[in-house]
């Protein structure tokens, strides 16, 4: 089964949606979730289609100051990347399995790879670590491993009782370098923590100090550990949740996936009734969200 929007209805802005088990039922939009999660994910999706245009662009050269199209990937506004769909996909997972279960994970990602499972119209951005371990089977656990591809995809497992373990686990489908898992354990702290109402400070806990970085030394690259750093720092310097994902865009370089983290981080923190109306209006393949939530 192929869980996608298609065609004309993409960006239609629908009151129903389609479950992702079953193409032919509808559910409302309002359909119950486990709380916090609809915030995390639409956080995360909206911050990732903000940036999608401006990938690899060098901070400076740009201004984003809102949802647009086209830029890098040619994508219509409001488009999101693989940041959300690997998301989504270890959503379904543990909607249909009720259990963090890494053989279906990757039986997912790699319908998500080959059939363009989990994304508004088809694969347009994949990474190279992402993209070897798929189709090898095996994650990569080489120094240069440590790409953001699994950081980018975690938030949804603070809201599973997935212990360290399971979460390094789940890391290590596509990325098995001890930094990458240790840094998706870590980011998934950050968000329980928020989940339990931390402030942003508080759920930040050791790396609060990130705040006190100036703007000119945080890195926004692929690495994981700048990704990392680069969404917090966005979290801690802000104070609203449009004001922490423009911040994480306008870094430049790997614009969706740092906007992408910080967006989820964000929509832990703020609730999504704090993202723009109109960001939420243009926002792409809604029905493929709600239909993954648990």
């Amino acid at each position: 089964m192929r869980v996608t929007a298609r065609g004309a209805d993409i960006c239609a802005k629908t009151e129903s949606t389609l479950v992702a088990g079953d193409p032919g039922r509808g559910v409302e939009a309002t359909s119950a979730a486990t709380p916090g999660l609809r915030d995390c994910i639409y956080g995360q999706a909206v911050g990732d289609a903000l940036g999608v245009p401006y990938e690899f662009r060098a901070r400076g050269s740009f201004a984003c100051t809102g949802m647009t199209g086209h830029g890098t990937h040619d994508q219509p506004a409001g488009t999101w990347s693989d940041d959300t769909s690997m998301a989504l996909a270890i959503c379904d997972s543990y909607r249909e399995l009720g259990r963090i279960d890494t053989d279906d994970i990757r039986m997912r990602f790699r319908r998500w790879y080959e059939e363009g499972a989990y994304t508004v119209d088809g694969l347009f951005d994949v990474g190279g670590t992402c993209a070897r371990a798929i189709r090898e089977g095996r994650g990569m656990a080489g120094g240069r491993d440590n790409g953001n591809g699994s950081l980018m995809r975690t938030l949804p497992l603070a809201f599973t009782p997935a212990t360290d373990d399971e979460v390094r686990a789940v890391s290590a489908v596509t990325h098995a370098h001890p930094l990458s898992c240790g840094l998706c354990v870590e980011l998934v702290h950050v968000a329980r923590r928020l989940m339990a109402s931390a402030s942003p400070t508080e759920a930040a806990g050791e790396y609060a100090r990130l705040r006190e970085r100036p703007r000119h030394e945080v890195r926004s690259g692929g690495f994981v550990r700048d990704t990392f750093e680069a969404a917090l720092w966005c979290l801690l310097t802000t104070s609203s949740y449009e004001e922490c994902v423009l911040a994480a865009v306008n870094l430049g370089d790997d614009t969706d996936t740092t906007a992408a983290v910080a967006g989820g981080l964000a929509g832990i923190a703020y609730g999504e009734a704090t993202i723009p109306v109109g960001w939420l209006a243009v926002l792409c393949g809604r029905d493929v969200i709600e239909g993954c939530l648990f």
